[in-house]
């Protein structure tokens, strides 16, 4: 795969699996591409917000807004250039704040094969 960069519109955003709320995501790198990686963008709506065990280990970067992540050690929140690491097996609980929040990740390996 050549070097590409990528922005927000060059994902597909759609309701993240599982979920009635406004929380969307959409890869733009992933197993399609022969990546070992899946790299994408996420949207959370105010105060929108999603329960999950972690089925890969995931790596949030927050672009706009806030949101907390809260797993068994507690709770952490993140605004804009902050970086929130979830490791794969840790039961978390994902919440915008109210002005919702705009994400970058990247999970190891690929989340929509090991949500199947």
């Amino acid at each position: 795969m050549p070097v590409r960069k990528f922005a927000v519109a060059d994902a597909v955003l759609e309701r993240s699996p599982g979920q009635d709320g406004d929380v969307f995501a959409g890869n733009v790198v992933d197993q399609r591409h022969g990546a070992p990686v899946s790299i994408g963008f996420g949207r959370y709506g105010p105060g929108e917000g999603i329960e999950e065990t972690m089925a890969v280990d995931d790596v949030m970067i927050v672009l706009e807004g806030r949101l907390s992540v809260s797993g068994g050690a507690g709770t952490v929140t993140a605004g804009p250039g902050e970086i929130v690491h979830m490791p794969k097996g840790e039961a978390v609980t994902i919440r915008a704040h109210e002005q919702g929040a705009l994400t970058a990740y990247v999970t190891y390996p690929h989340w929509q094969e090991a949500r199947e």
